[in-house]
């Protein structure tokens, strides 16, 4: 699992980097200042994810941490993340219809939040030394 967290953590954290780039000098023309933002939070929610999956790929062997916990973000940051830029874009693309991206959204935060659960368990298990 180390391996899958370091290369999720890696590939999420370039395409934030691009994606946040590509906002900031290509979109930032073309999109609705509300779209504009929008966008802007999903990269900024799956860079931090992006950054939490990097430090787990270190620690989880230590602290015990469950298989399914790095799945609930790797799946929680393409769920939340890609159907908000793809909602976002919506205005360049009129003829495609990405209304169906609405539902998964929430389906996705809600998968970052139990991941998020997840950990805090894992502090309330843990002895004190």
């Amino acid at each position: 699992m180390n391996r899958t967290c370091y290369i999720a953590a890696t590939g999420f954290g370039l395409t934030a980097v691009i994606l946040g780039a590509f906002g900031a000098h290509a979109l930032e023309i073309r999109l609705h200042p509300d779209s504009l933002k929008a966008f802007e939070t999903g990269v900024r929610y799956q860079m931090w994810h992006a950054l939490l999956l990097l430090f787990l790929s270190g620690v989880s062997e230590k602290m015990k941490v469950p298989k399914v916990t790095p799945w609930l973000f790797i799946v929680g940051i393409v769920l939340f993340s890609f159907s908000i830029y793809g909602l976002s874009c919506k205005e360049l693309l009129p003829s495609v219809n990405v209304g169906w991206l609405g539902p998964i959204t929430p389906i996705g935060g809600g998968l970052l939040i139990l991941g998020w659960i997840s950990l805090f368990a894992i502090g309330l298990r843990e002895r004190k030394a």
